[in-house]
C-alpha cells in the first residue's frame, strides 16, 4: 500500500503544469482510494503522509531551488500531514454503516473530506498556503469550466469524484459486479464532460479595454535577481517604450508592469519618478506599476501604484496576503536554527488592509473602469481575487514575479491558476511577469498570448470588461462553508456509527 501511496503521489503531481497531463489527477486519487483499504486510521493516516510527500516533494521543487533543501522539505512535509489527516478523517467516517456498506456514500464522503482539507490547508496556519489544490491541475481540462460554477472547491470535488468512481469501477469490475461496474464509469465521465456544457460568455459587457504589458526581465535568475534594482527599472521602462513599435502614443488605455517591476520606490526617488514618468508620457497612457514601500514605522509594503503621466501616483494597492516564510518571517528566532535563510528577509512585509481594485479613469471610455489586482501568490487564495471582483472589479490584473524560482514549474503553476480564476470569476486576465510566464487569457480561460521564461516581452492586448457576477463570484464562500460544515458532520457520523456498531458487538457477545 505504501508503494501504492507513493505512485499514487507522483501520478497526481503529473497532472500539474508543466507536465499538464490532467488525467493523472483522476488516476492518482483513483490509487489513494484503493491504498487507503484497510480500516485502521493509523495505518490511513501513514499512506497519507507517504502520499503527501511524493505529491509535494515535486511538485514544490521550486522551494528547493529558492531556499534550499532543508526549507522544501520542512513545507513538504508539513504539507504531507494535512494528507495524512484527510486519510485519518476517511478511515473514522466510513466507519459507520451507510458509508460503509455504499460506494455510493463512500464516493461523496471521500470528496466533501478532500475538499474540506484542501480549504483547511489553504486557510491555517498563517493564512494557508493552497498550492497544489487539485482544481489547480485542470486548467487544460473540460472539468475547468465548472469554476464558474463554484470555484476551485467544486473542481476539486469533480476531480476527486472522477478518480473514486474509476477506483469504485475496478473493484467492482473485480468482484464481477457488472452494473457497479458500469454505473460507476459512466457517472466519471459524465462528470469529466459536464464542463463542457457550461455557458462561458466572453463578450464585453462595458466596453472594451486596450492594454500593454511589461515584461522587462532581470539581469539573472534566482534570489539576487534584483541585487540590480535599476537594472531592472530601467528593463521594465525600455519594454514601455518598445510598444511605441507597434501603438502609437495615446492608443493604449493602460500599460501594466509586474510586481517588483521597479524595486526602487518613485514615490522618494527622484529618478525613480522621472524614468516612469518618462515613459507613461511617452506612450502617453496611465501605467500599473509593481514596487515597494518603506514606511517610516518600518517594514515594507509590496504594492502596486497607478502612475498618472504628468501627475505621479493616483491610487495604490498593497498586497494583503504576504507570503509567510518567503516575504516575512513569523517564529523568527525558532525557525534560524533551520535555516539561515530566513535573514535573507531583513524587513517583513506589512499586510494591506483594503480590497484589491484600483480605479482607472479613462477618458476614452468617459468613466471609471475598476481593476481588480492581485499580486504574485495571492492568486491562489479564492477570497481575495473573488472580493476584487464583488468589489466591481471589470478586469483582473495579476502583477507577478517568478524570478527568484528560475526554471522550476512554479511559474507555469500560477499560470494556471489565474486561469481558473479567469473562468471562475468571468474576468478577461492580465498575468504579466517579470520574468514570464506571462499571458493574456479571456474569460473563458482560453490564453491567447504567452511570453517564454527569462526573456523580454511586451503584450498588447483588447481586453472586454464585464461586470456580471457568476454563481463562483457570488455564492463561492458559501459552498467553501458548506463543505466545511458537511465533511465535520460525515466524520462525527461515522464515529458515532462505530461506537454504537462495537457497542452492539459487545452486548451480543453477553446475551
Amino acid at each position: 500500500m505504501l508503494v501504492l501511496a507513493v505512485l499514487s503521489g507522483l501520478l497526481t503531481n503529473a497532472a500539474f503544469p508543466s507536465r499538464g497531463w490532467w488525467g493523472c489527477a483522476f488516476l492518482g486519487i483513483a490509487l489513494l482510494f484503493v491504498a487507503l483499504r484497510r480500516d485502521s486510521a493509523r495505518w490511513n493516516g501513514l499512506v497519507g503522509l507517504v502520499w503527501g510527500i511524493a505529491f509535494f516533494a515535486p511538485h514544490l521543487a521550486w522551494a528547493d531551488y529558492v531556499v534550499g533543501r532543508v526549507p522544501w522539505f520542512a513545507l513538504t512535509v508539513f504539507e504531507s500531514f494535512y494528507i495524512a489527516l484527510f486519510a485519518i478523517a476517511w478511515t473514522w467516517a466510513r466507519r459507520g454503516a451507510s458509508i460503509w456498506r455504499s460506494p455510493g456514500l463512500q464516493t461523496v464522503a471521500f470528496v466533501v473530506l478532500w475538499v474540506a482539507v484542501e480549504e483547511l490547508r489553504s486557510t491555517a496556519p498563517f493564512g494557508g498556503f493552497p498550492w497544489g489544490r487539485l482544481a489547480f491541475s485542470q486548467d487544460s481540462s473540460p472539468l475547468v469550466r465548472i469554476a464558474w460554477l463554484g470555484g476551485a472547491p467544486l473542481v476539486s470535488a469533480a476531480v476527486a469524484a472522477v478518480g473514486v468512481l474509476f477506483a469504485v469501477a475496478v473493484l467492482s469490475a473485480v468482484r464481477l459486479r457488472l452494473l457497479r461496474t458500469t454505473t460507476a464509469l459512466v457517472l466519471a465521465i459524465v462528470v469529466v464532460v459536464a464542463g463542457l456544457v457550461v455557458p462561458l460568455d466572453t463578450q464585453a459587457q462595458t466596453g472594451q479595454l486596450r492594454v500593454g504589458a511589461i515584461q522587462g526581465n532581470v539581469p539573472r535568475p534566482g534570489l539576487d535577481a534584483f541585487a540590480e534594482r535599476r537594472v531592472v527599472l530601467n528593463n521594465h521602462v525600455q519594454g514601455t517604450l518598445a510598444l511605441l513599435d507597434r501603438v502609437a502614443p495615446g492608443d493604449l488605455d493602460l500599460v501594466v508592469w509586474p510586481e517588483n517591476g521597479t524595486d526602487v520606490d518613485p514615490q522618494v526617488d527622484a529618478a525613480a519618478a522621472a524614468s516612469i514618468d518618462a515613459a507613461a508620457s511617452a506612450v502617453g497612457a496611465p501605467m500599473l506599476v509593481g514596487t515597494v514601500e518603506y514606511p517610516a514605522s518600518g517594514g515594507r509594503y509590496n504594492t502596486a501604484v497607478l502612475w498618472k503621466p504628468g501627475v505621479g501616483v493616483v491610487a495604490r494597492y498593497a498586497k494583503q496576503h504576504p507570503a509567510p516564510f518567503a516575504e516575512y518571517i513569523p517564529l523568527r528566532n525558532l525557525v534560524r536554527p533551520f535555516s539561515s535563510a530566513v535573514d535573507l528577509v531583513s524587513q517583513d512585509m506589512i499586510a494591506g488592509t483594503k480590497v484589491g481594485v484600483v480605479p482607472l479613469e479613462s477618458p476614452r471610455l468617459h468613466r471609471t473602469v475598476v481593476l481588480g489586482d492581485v499580486i504574485c501568490f495571492e492568486v491562489a487564495y479564492d477570497s481575495l481575487v473573488r472580493d476584487a471582483v464583488r468589489a466591481g472589479a471589470e478586469v483582473v490584473i495579476v502583477q507577478t514575479n517568478n524570478a527568484s524560482f528560475g526554471y522550476t514549474d512554479e511559474s507555469t503553476q500560477q499560470l494556471a491558476m489565474s486561469r481558473l480564476r479567469a473562468i471562475e470569476l468571468g474576468r478577461a486576465t492580465v498575468h504579466i511577469s517579470t520574468v514570464g510566464v506571462s499571458a493574456v487569457i479571456a474569460p473563458n480561460g482560453a490564453v491567447s498570448q504567452v511570453t517564454d521564461l527569462f526573456t523580454a516581452a511586451q503584450l498588447v492586448a483588447t481586453v472586454p470588461l464585464r461586470t456580471s457576477l457568476t454563481p463562483a463570484a457570488r455564492f463561492g464562500d458559501w459552498l467553501a462553508w458548506a463543505i466545511d460544515g458537511l465533511a465535520v458532520l460525515i466524520v462525527a457520523s461515522g464515529m458515532v456509527g462505530a461506537a454504537r456498531g462495537r457497542r452492539d458487538a459487545r452486548q451480543g457477545a453477553f446475551a
